[in-house]
This record gives C-alpha cells, sequence and structure tokens, in this order.
C-alpha cells in the first residue's frame, strides 16, 4: 500500500449492512421473554395448555351451540297422552311412538336419569366448576398476595400476629368450617365460593411472606426507603413485581386445588343446587345410577381428570420455567 493513500468510501462498510449470522442462543432477551421460551419449549407444559384449552373452548361454546339447554328435559307424549322421558331405562323403549321419536335425536354422552342431556349438562357443569374456581383463586391471590407481603414485611410482632392467626385458621378442619357456613348460608355457588376463600389463601400468604423475607433487604429496597418511599409503596411497586414469579406457580397449582373441592363439596351435597350443575354434582349424581346407568358417571369424572392434569402440568412448566435448571439452559 502506498504510504500517501487516501482512503475511500467504498474502502468502508457500516456493520448494518453486513450479512451477519447471530446466534440467537447468545442473545439479549429479557426475563420474562426468557420465561416464554422456556415454557413454549416444554412439551408436557405445552400439552397442558392444549388440554385445559380444549376443555375451556367446550365449556364456553358447547352449551351454546346445543340443541337442548343443560335443565331441559326431554320427553314425548304418546297416542295415549302418556308423556314418555328420554332417560335409558324401560318402559320408553317398547313404545312405537317414543322410539320413533328418540331415534331421531342424538344425545352424545346420552341421557340422565331425569331424561336431561348429558353433553350440556357436563359442559354447564365445567363452565359452572371453572368460574367458581377462577373467581375463588383470584380473590385468594388478592388476600393471601397482600397478607403474606405485609406479614413479611414488617415483621417483629405485625409478624407474630399475623402468623398466628394463619395457625389458628389452617388448625380447623376444613370439613367444620363448611358445616359452619352451610347453618348460615344456602347452598349454591357463593357456599362453594366462600369455603374456598376461608381455606385456600394460607398457601399463597406463605410464598408471599417468604418472597418478601429474601427481597425486602435488597439494594434497591435500601434505597427506596433512604429516599423516603413509604411502607406499602415499597411493599407493592418494589417486591410484589418481583414476587409475581412464585405466585403464578401457586396459582397454577391452586386452580386444580378449587376445582377439585368444588366437586368434593357439590358431591357431599353443599355445594351447587339442582337444576344447576357442576362437575361434583353431575359425578354425585352419576355415582348414584352407578348400578343402573353406569356411563353417566364417565363425561364429568373424565373433564375433571382432563383439567387437574392439564392445569398441574401448566404448573409444572411455569416452575421449570421461572427457576430453570443449568442443564435446561
Amino acid at each position: 500500500m502506498e504510504k500517501n493513500y487516501t482512503p475511500q468510501k467504498e474502502d468502508f462498510q457500516f456493520i448494518t449492512e453486513r450479512n451477519l449470522e447471530i446466534d440467537s442462543t447468545f442473545t439479549s432477551q429479557g426475563y420474562w421473554r426468557g420465561v416464554f421460551v422456556h415454557f413454549t419449549k416444554n412439551k408436557f407444559a405445552m400439552t397442558g395448555v392444549f388440554l385445559v384449552s380444549l376443555i375451556i373452548i367446550f365449556a364456553v361454546f358447547a352449551p351454546l351451540l346445543s340443541s337442548y339447554a343443560y335443565d331441559e328435559i326431554i320427553s314425548v307424549t304418546d297416542d295415549a297422552g302418556k308423556e314418555i322421558v328420554a332417560k335409558s331405562l324401560p318402559p320408553q323403549f317398547s313404545n312405537a311412538v317414543a322410539q320413533d321419536y328418540f331415534s331421531a335425536k342424538t344425545f352424545i354422552f346420552g341421557t340422565d336419569d331425569m331424561g336431561r342431556d348429558l353433553w350440556t349438562r357436563t359442559w354447564q357443569g365445567a363452565r359452572v366448576s371453572l368460574i367458581i374456581a377462577f373467581v375463588a383463586i383470584f380473590i385468594d391471590m388478592l388476600i393471601g398476595t397482600t397478607y403474606g407481603l405485609i406479614s413479611g414485611f414488617f415483621g417483629g410482632t405485625v409478624d407474630n400476629v399475623l402468623q398466628r392467626f394463619i395457625e389458628i385458621i389452617g388448625s380447623i378442619p376444613t370439613l367444620v368450617i363448611i358445616s359452619i357456613l352451610a347453618i348460615f348460608m344456602p347452598k349454591g355457588i357463593g357456599l362453594v365460593i366462600a369455603s374456598l376463600l376461608i381455606t385456600e389463601w394460607i398457601g399463597m400468604s406463605k410464598i408471599a411472606r417468604a418472597e418478601c423475607l429474601k427481597l425486602k433487604e435488597r439494594e434497591y429496597v435500601l434505597a427506596s426507603r433512604t429516599l423516603g418511599a413509604g411502607s406499602f409503596h415499597i411493599i407493592f411497586t418494589q417486591i410484589l413485581p418481583n414476587t409475581i414469579g412464585p405466585i403464578i406457580t401457586q396459582v397454577m397449582f391452586s386452580i386444580p386445588v378449587a376445582i377439585f373441592t368444588e366437586a368434593f363439596l357439590s358431591f357431599v351435597g353443599v355445594g351447587i343446587v339442582l337444576p344447576q350443575c357442576s362437575i361434583g354434582s353431575l359425578i354425585e349424581a352419576g355415582f348414584n345410577n352407578i348400578t343402573i346407568l353406569p356411563y353417566q358417571i364417565l363425561p364429568p369424572i373424565s373433564v375433571l381428570a382432563i383439567l387437574m392434569l392439564g392445569f398441574n402440568l401448566i404448573g409444572d412448566g411455569f416452575r421449570e420455567a421461572l427457576a430453570p435448571k443449568l442443564e435446561n439452559l
């Protein structure tokens, strides 16, 4: 090269114009994007999302698109003026009018002992159970998270008093609480939600308290205190956002517990009142007729099993995505 060579414009090239291959493994990404990537790569977690989404879609749209209402008793009147109900019991099959009428009908899951379409009732029951579970867990999350964060942040006497209260509530058997509520409240959705609210928030509060104890001495919290931020400002703007991960994981595991608890309450007769239905009340009705019509118990039990499996897979997926192990990176 000549000593007096003058650099030309074409000797240089902007780095953005080069065809560079960037290794996505080492690209910078935010925390929540990393969680999303790890979660979507988990086949079991995505299977859980698929199962739960499928049940929710059927619970939302199946009752709307069904030809029968969930409380409709399907029947026909024969030539003699006798009403024959569409239940899988004699003597309907010996009647020609009823046989012709019901042969043109389609009952995917069959009918129950009252002549109501089990397909519609199953998905209506799934809808009711999901609504109860989501409402109860949402309120539990608010109560439990707030209670745990306040207890862990203030510590000392406040923490001791609040934790002793939790121990007292947790020591009372759930059936005793339900029995007391059943005396003062009518059976139905309100009783089920109240039962879930009294007991289900305790686990959430313990997780929030543990996270708060770990985070309240961090540098950014001390900096906020130095700048004059109030206690509740620090709790809900500094500590709470950093506890969302464990709380989400706990919620995913709490939803199937709430659904199972609702099913148990309806099964023992203190839940949903007929003709309204839920997964638990359908299982209870199928159990009562299991020796005569054993097929009736299969649809609600299958839906309950799929929901429990799906939410547990999602919970495991979130737990691994929020705290990935080194071998999974």
